[in-house]
């Protein structure tokens, strides 16, 4: 498989300030079923300050910003029909430059799992009655016909950033 134009040190300078961010915008989610536009904000804000840095070229780094666009407004086509918030939308528009360079294959897996895994553990923890009666008044346990997808979001990012920690070979 081609390697990632991210760096282990590289990835883990981003995953310093996107970790705290993505568990904000999970946790935010699965409580009010709604990712704070400041967590977006936050989060649009790695790749300005530290792609610079980490992406090898300028011109990788600027492939992050329109990676961006293109994912906010095909985020927002597909808000329009309703399958997917506005939060996680923008969300997605967000984190997307993080990925720019990565391999196409590896992130359509970790994509795969991270969705299916957060819909699974979600309602794992939703049929746990210790974890329900911690978090009484989390919306998501509720409100069966959605889904807090800001969940799965932050693991995708958390996921990418991990796995281009980790040691190959």
């Amino acid at each position: 498989m081609p390697e990632s134009i991210l760096s282990p040190t590289d990835a883990m300078i981003l995953l310093v300030p996107v970790l705290p961010i993505a568990i904000w915008a999970a946790l935010s989610d699965m409580k009010r079923m709604k990712i704070p536009n400041a967590s977006v904000l936050a989060m649009a804000a790695v790749w300005p300050a530290l792609g610079w840095y980490v992406a090898p070229t300028l011109s990788i780094w600027f492939w992050g910003f329109a990676l961006m666009a293109i994912v906010f407004v095909l985020g927002f086509l597909i808000y329009l029909t309703g399958t997917f918030g506005a939060g996680d939308a923008k969300f997605s528009a967000a984190m997307a430059g993080i990925f720019v360079g990565g391999n196409i294959g590896e992130i359509l897996l970790i994509i795969f799992f991270s969705m299916i895994g957060a819909l699974a553990i979600h309602r794992l923890l939703r049929s746990i009655p210790a974890i329900r009666n911690a978090t009484p008044d989390w919306e998501s346990w509720t409100k069966r016909r959605y889904f807090p997808f800001g969940l799965a979001l932050s693991a995708i990012v958390i996921i990418y950033l991990l796995a281009a920690i980790w040691p190959q070979g």
